[in-house]
C-alpha cells in the first residue's frame, strides 16, 4: 500500500469533494427525485436567483452549457454572416467555435505576456485592420476571464463604446473572481458562465448561465434556450434551441454554492503557497491589478517546450499531475486556420510552448502542495 507521501495526487478530486459535502448534496438531489420536475424545476429558479445575487446582476438565465450560453447571447444580438467577433487567441475553443457556427468570423487577438488576458492595444489595431479591409463588419468583442482572473474590463468597455461594438464576457473559468472589490458578472452587457465539472463551481455534467442587467435581453435568452417559445409552450416567436439547464445539475450547484466561499479561499491559499515555493525557479502567475482570482488554473511558465516536456515527465514519476492549457493557440488549430487572416500573434504562440498547469483544488492538503513544489523544483 502506498503511503501518503507517494500516493498519486489528483489534478481534480471530485470524489473527495463529494465525500466532504455529501449530506447537503444528497439532500438536494433527493428533493429533485421526490418532486420529479427534472426540466426547469424549482431548483433552476433558485440557482438563478443565487447566482445573480452573488454577481450583483439583475438577471440570471440558466442554460445547458457555457458554450450554449455564448451561442444564445450571440443569437440574441443577431450576430451572423459577415460579422467579425474579436476574441483572444489564447483560450478554449468554445469562444471561437460559436461565431463560426452562427456564420460569423472570429478575429483572433493576441494576449498580455504576463496576465495572459486579451491585449487591449492589439485589439484596437485588429479592429482598425478589419475596418480598413472592408470585408467584415466589426460587431462584437468577447472578453475572456482566463484561468480565474479578470480580463482588462475598463479598457474593453472604452474600446467597445468608442467602436460601437457589443461587449460580452466569457467568464467560464472565473465565476467567484473579483475586480475592484466586486464579483465578476456585470463587466459587460452579458456574461456567460460554465459549470463544467472542472470549473471552480462545477456540476456533475454540463451546465451554464447568462448574467445581465438588461431584462429585455434576459427575456430573449429565456426564449432562445427553450426553442424560441413565447408566453406558452407552443407559441414560437423566434428560432431557438434546446438549451435548458437540468434540474439535477441545478441541485448539485446549489449544494456546492453553500461551500463556495470556503473553497475559493482554499484555492487562494494554495496559490500563495505555490508562489512562495516556486518563485525564482519558474515564472509564477502574474496577478491582474486590483483583482482576486478564482484560481481555476494555476499556470507556470518554463523556458521552452523541451524544458516543459522534461518537467512533466519528472512530475509524473513523482505522482504529480500536470496539464497544458493550451498546446495550440486558436489561430493555429486546424478548424480555425482557414478563418484566420494571417496576423502574427507572437505572445499566444510563445505561451503555448512554455505554459504548464499544476493541480489547484480545495481538496489538496498542505502536504500535497509541498510535494508539488518539491517535484517542480526537482
Amino acid at each position: 500500500m502506498s503511503s501518503s507521501d507517494d500516493r498519486p495526487i489528483a489534478f481534480l478530486d471530485l470524489a473527495a469533494q463529494q465525500e466532504r459535502i455529501g449530506p447537503v448534496l444528497r439532500q438536494r438531489l433527493d428533493a429533485v427525485l421526490a418532486h420529479c420536475r427534472f426540466v426547469m424545476g424549482p431548483e433552476v429558479t433558485e440557482l438563478e436567483g443565487r447566482l445573480a445575487e452573488w454577481a450583483g446582476a439583475r438577471e440570471c438565465v440558466g442554460v445547458s452549457s457555457g458554450t450554449d450560453a455564448l451561442q444564445i447571447v450571440m443569437m440574441a444580438e443577431g450576430i451572423g454572416r459577415g460579422d467579425a467577433v474579436f476574441l483572444p487567441a489564447f483560450t478554449y475553443t468554445a469562444t471561437a467555435e460559436v461565431p463560426l457556427v452562427l456564420g460569423a468570423t472570429p478575429v483572433f487577438v493576441d494576449v498580455d505576456p504576463q496576465t495572459f488576458q486579451i491585449d487591449p492595444e492589439h485589439l484596437r489595431s485588429r479592429i482598425q485592420a478589419v475596418r480598413a479591409a472592408g470585408k467584415l463588419r466589426p460587431r462584437a468583442i468577447v472578453g475572456v476571464d482566463l484561468f480565474g482572473q479578470p480580463a482588462p474590463w475598463p479598457e474593453l468597455r472604452r474600446i467597445a463604446e468608442q467602436e460601437n461594438l457589443f461587449l460580452m464576457a466569457d467568464c467560464a473559468q472565473s465565476f467567484g473572481a473579483e475586480l475592484a472589490g466586486k464579483p465578476l458578472g456585470c463587466e459587460a452587457t452579458a456574461t456567460t458562465l460554465s459549470f463544467f465539472p472542472s470549473k471552480p463551481l462545477g456540476g456533475y455534467g454540463d451546465g451554464g448561465a447568462i448574467l445581465t442587467d438588461d431584462p429585455e435581453r434576459a427575456a430573449i435568452y429565456r426564449s432562445l434556450r427553450t426553442h424560441g417559445e413565447g408566453t406558452t409552450r407552443y407559441e414560437v416567436l423566434r428560432t431557438g434551441m434546446n438549451g435548458r439547464l437540468d434540474t439535477l445539475q441545478a441541485a448539485v450547484l446549489l449544494a456546492k454554492l453553500d461551500f463556495f466561499k470556503q473553497e475559493l479561499a482554499r484555492r487562494d491559499a494554495i496559490a500563495a503557497q505555490y508562489d512562495a515555493g516556486l518563485g525564482g525557479h519558474v515564472q509564477v502567475p502574474a496577478r491582474v491589478a486590483d483583482s482576486r482570482s478564482a484560481w481555476a488554473i494555476y499556470a507556470i511558465l518554463v523556458g521552452s517546450a523541451e524544458e516543459r516536456e522534461h518537467l512533466q515527465a519528472r512530475l509524473k514519476d513523482k505522482g504529480v499531475p500536470s496539464a497544458i492549457y493550451y498546446p495550440l493557440p486558436l489561430h493555429k488549430q486546424p478548424a480555425y486556420r482557414d478563418h484566420h487572416d494571417g496576423a502574427v500573434l507572437p505572445v499566444s504562440d510563445d505561451l503555448a510552448q512554455r505554459i504548464l498547469a499544476l493541480p489547484i483544488h480545495p481538496e489538496l492538503t498542505d502536504q500535497d502542495v509541498a510535494r508539488v513544489i518539491a517535484a517542480v523544483k526537482g
